[in-house]
């Protein structure tokens, strides 16, 4: 038999910091329409509601002298240490983020140099064929970053790649948006390695699509929906159209992860976990009922798809990254990996995009 190449998670990091923002710090907010027209509805029922549908209760905020480069080396450091791995033999290091680095009271975004550079820096690692740059693919950009690190090692360009997903959302947040209680900071790594063996392990295969005809601004930067807001001249907010995400998220993911999941060569009864974007846990629900019925299955399993959003909030493309370091670490009570499960990683977001790869332990 002869042997394979393949890339192996060797290791796993997150950083979220230290400030903790619960629901009822949105009670004073004065929240409008995206028309302009202020909300009546009284805060706490719109918090109610939100926490209904979210199940966020909580969420993590950078401290004002973090940026997203800041957590991303954070992870990235919690990723070599944990692993003992030598940063001198990283090949890449790939920073998947969506707004940069961003500092308090400010949405300018300062993208150079690239986070990745910067986070090269912050390692302090000499080898200058150590590759640095930065993915912008939306939510999905850590699992995007995956798949090409992936690419990478399998064709014997690298070795060891260091795969980052930082995000400082609160940087963007338009106060007067009811939406922006979803968002939250935080950073998640991983380090994937070549492998060799008989038997093929690790990523196995994937899938993407992408939608932009009537999908591309789903997703956008733009004003407050305060039209007096005195940041209205230099400030952008992430703004989103949730009716229409949440509509093509349900309608289309359960394709994508079924597409990576014949691809492996398997069935939904041999996946072990899903790993799913933690972006809204209505959704995610609704996702895995999807999928499972695509199989002619009426019931999702119950653990096959763990939650932190919680307390923890959206952080975009750090949410899956950190998830799995949880559950690889033990942290994460219920929830284990063992070899030769079955995993699925998959997200959906701005773009619009979709990916998922499937993995074996």
């Amino acid at each position: 038999m002869s042997t394979k190449r393949f890339s192996k998670i060797v290791g796993s990091g997150s950083y979220l910091p230290t400030i903790e923002v619960k629901n009822e710090h949105f009670i004073n907010h004065d929240f409008f329409e995206p028309g302009g027209q202020k909300i009546e509805t009284p805060n706490e029922v719109i918090i109610e509601k939100f926490q209904e549908i979210t199940g966020i209760d909580k969420r993590k905020y950078a401290n004002e002298n973090q940026t997203s480069s800041d957590l991303a080396y954070l992870a990235a450091k919690d990723a070599l240490e944990s692993s003992n791995i030598d940063k001198e033999s990283i090949d890449y290091i790939l920073v998947a983020h969506n707004f940069g680095d961003i500092r308090p009271n400010s949405s300018l975004s300062n993208q150079l140099p690239c986070l990745a550079a910067k986070v090269k820096n912050l390692l302090q690692i000499e080898n200058p064929k150590c590759i640095a740059y930065d993915v912008l693919f939306g939510c999905p950009g850590w699992i995007q970053c995956m798949i090409q690190a992936n690419y990478f090692i399998k064709s014997g360009d690298a070795n060891r790649v260091l795969v980052i997903g930082s995000e400082t959302l609160s940087r963007v947040c338009d106060p007067h948006d009811r939406d922006s209680m979803i968002y939250s900071d935080g950073a998640g790594a991983t380090i994937l390695e070549a492998c060799e063996g008989e038997e093929e392990s690790g990523i196995l295969s994937h899938a993407i699509r992408t939608d932009t005809k009537n999908e591309a601004f789903f997703l956008r930067a733009d004003i407050s929906d305060n039209a007096d807001y005195e940041g209205n001249n230099t400030s952008h907010f992430i703004k989103m159209y949730g009716r229409k995400i949440y509509e093509y998220a349900i309608t289309h993911v359960p394709g994508v992860v079924k597409e990576s999941i014949d691809k492996a060569g398997l069935d939904i009864k041999d996946i072990k976990k899903i790993l799913i974007h933690q972006a809204n846990e209505k959704m995610d629900d609704a996702i895995g009922k999807r999928l499972y019925r695509l199989y002619k299955e009426k019931k999702v399993p119950d653990g096959i798809m763990p939650m932190i959003i919680k307390n923890m909030g959206n952080n975009s493309v750090a949410t899956v990254p950190i998830l799995y370091d949880q559950i690889s670490k033990g942290k994460l009570d219920g929830h284990e990996l063992k070899p030769g499960d079955h995993v699925v990683f998959t997200s959906v977001g701005a773009g619009m995009n979709i990916n998922s790869f499937v993995y074996k332990v």
